[in-house]
């Protein structure tokens, strides 16, 4: 409406034609410069926009000193352990007077002081806290008792004002706990406990462990939570000279004994009244000492702070039938006066290191980099504690003042190792690329490689090309030069519109549909590798040797028509006779056949499934870019191929494909970068197993369908999320990288067969 208004315009204002067109040539210039420079500017501003979002993984972390003050309640003794609430407001300090001095985190205002119920004239002896989320603690006592109590926050909110009220509880009882009948001091101590059991392990004055268990039996008669009643037992434990350390793993099975010596003894306490030994193993070398000892969070790894200044990493690891205490990853720091205090994150796998020179170190394992560090103070810092959330830290140095550090450390887990090098994560038996977000468990360690799904995306590519590109080329070819014209009419439009057909489509068809077939007639799958083939020469043999006044009956270039039902034919005879085959020569189970032979594992939802639904998909873009290029070949060239003595064959091979080259490549590379980016078909034809499996049996899962699981679930600007824009960027790099070279290679071609 607009040209015809502009025409009506320029003939009654005496326009010429020649002005007019003029006019609209430049007007469409104009168009389609817009259009193009538009088209470029919506690219650069998603590739920025995914750095935007991608970007802040990659900032360094910062520790900003907020306040310092004095130790607050100084009066009530030395401190043992520090701990702030969920919201850095209020911190709590117990003592080696057994008192709990809560205080606020920012200022040192103490808020109120609790005095532990220590029987008369017992003496603090030890201490230990048990898994930090808990607030569980317990003093050991010079008379054999021991006192267990859990710091609390009660959080309300009078006139709209958060206030938090802490307290002290006692989960078994203000009244100490019995673990030494004969009354010795408790030196050394480690406390686990759940819902159903606690575990307590404790090293008398002597030397000697003790085992003792708590077990809560409720009773079948009542549904009152008083009617549960506390079963007690106790043990004795294989003897281990001059202790260090005591923990015990969250699931209350096994019991690790640090000797200062740098050896770790493994006591299995499954069984509580008979523990049995396990192994005794080296975990620093000679001459060193071990100053710390602690889990990671999730109760995995053991994290070993050393007299050289270094932290190592161990866990158990499956070796055949047993476990093994293992050497994972070595934490390097310059603190040669040693770590003093080791401090771990309650939702991920870092922990925070103080040393004898004042520097506070933040490290993650998983990484295996130390994130930042300051010195903080010029004297020895004696205890350090981290919040909940790991944005801040307490620390308390020699002269009795307190540091409250600001810690800005929102991606840890992120390092070039962690994307796309093998990572050695906790209950694995070896390093390995794996791709696991997230769990239902706090304790769990995120696992972010990227290198599955790359991986998956590149094999999904390659299978989907393989199909693809010889059926599209092959027919493209035939359909251009060979074919009649007015068989093509109908032909190429026909597979055109096959592109408009919705991948969701044809992922849907090929998850349901064509997965089970593929199962269920996997011999007659691959009998139609060579048996269409096979029979497409046989009819073409036969055609030949038949009278030429029958071969005249099918005009020239309509003969592919007669292929169809052969093609038909042979493929229903090969899924006919797929359960014949499969009984003659794999005894009725050609899965199993392939398992047992050559170790190779079928899932119904596989790659072979992906390359013929993808290839399905990229077909009609390869075949109508490489079909125009071939029809496009000036035909002169042709006429003076065929009139110079040449076969049409030979002018097909060695002019035709030649000065169609650069379309022909553009077309592979244009179907490669559709199937790098495909989505919907590989997000329902896969199991989306994030494996790195050539087999073309297995599944795979890929950048694209990844991003399209996971983003509704993840939290927005947490890592999981950037990692996630990562991902979206790293898929626009593979598509940009091959839309490069294909121009690059097409621009070479050009110029190389433009003088035929």
């Amino acid at each position: 409406m607009l040209i015809q208004s502009l025409n009506r315009f320029f003939t009654n204002t005496g326009t010429s034609r020649f002005q007019w067109r003029g006019i609209k040539d430049r007007l469409m210039s104009i168009c389609m410069g817009v259009g193009g420079i538009s088209v470029i500017i919506a690219i650069v501003l998603i590739f920025f926009y995914l750095l935007y979002v991608v970007f802040p993984m990659f900032l360094p972390a910062k520790m900003d000193t907020v306040a310092s003050y004095p130790r607050p309640a100084a009066q009530l003794g030395q401190t043992l352990h520090f701990a702030m609430e969920e919201q850095n407001e209020v911190a709590v300090r117990l003592t080696d007077q057994a008192y709990a001095v809560f205080f606020k985190a920012r200022s040192g205002e103490v808020i109120d002081e609790v005095r532990l119920p220590l029987p008369a004239k017992a003496k603090v002896s030890s201490f230990t806290h048990g898994r930090l989320s808990s607030g569980l603690f317990i003093y050991g006592l010079d008379n054999g008792q021991v006192v267990v109590g859990q710091h609390q926050y009660d959080v309300s909110y009078p006139n709209d004002k958060r206030k938090i009220t802490p307290r002290i509880e006692y989960p078994f009882g203000a009244k100490p706990i019995v673990a030494d009948a004969q009354k010795r001091a408790i030196q050394q101590l480690a406390l686990r406990s759940d819902e159903d059991q606690t575990t307590i392990v404790v090293v008398t004055e002597d030397g000697q462990l003790q085992l003792t268990h708590l077990q809560k039996e409720e009773s079948m008669l009542s549904d009152e939570e008083d009617s549960a009643s506390v079963q007690i037992s106790s043990a004795m434990l294989p003897v281990v000279e001059n202790i260090k350390s005591l923990l015990i793993e969250y699931g209350q099975r096994y019991l690790y004994v640090a000797e200062q010596s740098g050896y770790i003894t493994v006591i299995d306490i499954s069984e509580k009244t008979e523990p049995r030994f396990v192994e005794r193993k080296q975990v620093v070398a000679e001459g060193i000492q071990i100053n710390h000892m602690t889990f990671l969070t999730g109760g995995i790894s053991l994290l070993i702070a050393t007299s050289s200044g270094d932290v190592v990493q161990w866990f158990p690891v499956r070796r055949g039938e047993n476990t093994e205490l293992t050497h994972i990853r070595s934490f390097i720091t310059e603190e040669k006066s040693g770590i003093r205090d080791i401090e771990t994150e309650q939702r991920r796998k870092g922990f925070v290191t103080s040393s004898g020179q004042g520097v506070v170190a933040i490290h993650h394992s998983t990484a295996h980099s130390t994130i930042v560090s300051k010195k903080v103070s010029d004297y020895t810092i004696q205890h350090v504690a981290i919040s909940p959330r790991a944005d801040y830290v307490l620390a308390e140095s020699a002269d009795h003042h307190i540091q409250f550090v600001h810690v800005d450390n929102e991606h840890p887990e992120i390092s070039w190792a962690v994307l796309w090098d093998k990572v050695w994560y906790e209950s694995y038996e070896q390093p390995d690329y794996t791709w696991q977000s997230s769990s239902a468990s706090n304790d769990f360690e995120p696992k972010y490689s990227l290198m599955p799904l790359a991986f998956g995306t590149l094999k999904a590519a390659f299978y989907a090309m393989l199909f693809a590109v010889p059926l599209a080329i092959m027919g493209a070819i035939y359909t251009a030069y060979f074919m009649a014209p007015k068989m093509r009419t109908y032909v190429k439009p026909s597979i055109e519109i096959m592109e408009a057909l919705p991948t969701v489509i044809l992922g849907f068809l090929a998850g349901l549909w064509l997965a089970p077939v593929i199962e269920s007639h996997l011999v007659g799958v691959f009998a139609m590798l060579l048996l269409l083939p096979l029979g497409v020469l046989i009819f073409a043999l036969a055609w030949q040797q038949l009278p030429a006044s029958i071969r005249s009956l099918v005009p020239d270039g309509w003969q592919a028509a007669l292929l169809i039902p052969v093609l038909f034919i042979l493929g229903w005879m090969a899924l006919s006779f797929s359960a014949p085959m499969e009984s003659v020569l794999f005894s009725g189970d050609m899965k199993g056949w392939l398992d047992r032979h050559f170790g190779l594992g079928y899932d119904q939802r596989n790659s072979m499934v992906v390359g013929i639904a993808m290839g399905v998909a990229v077909i009609p873009t390869i075949f109508s870019i490489t079909e125009d290029a071939i029809f496009s070949v000036p035909k002169h060239l042709t006429f003076g191929s065929l009139a110079l003595g040449a076969t049409p064959w030979q002018t097909m091979s060695r002019v035709v494909l030649l000065t169609a080259s650069p379309g022909i490549f553009s077309a592979v590379m244009i179907g490669m970068g559709r199937a790098v980016g495909e989505t919907m078909i590989v997000l329902m034809a896969t199991g989306n197993t994030p494996v790195m499996d050539l087999s073309i049996f297995q599944g795979m899962r890929t950048l694209s369908a990844n991003i399209a699981v996971e983003m509704p679930e993840s939290e927005v600007d947490s890592t999981h999320y950037r990692i996630l824009f990562l991902a979206a960027l790293v898929l626009f790099a593979f598509t940009f990288m091959f839309n490069t070279v294909a121009e690059i290679v097409r621009h070479r071609l050009r110029k190389k067969y433009s003088s035929l």
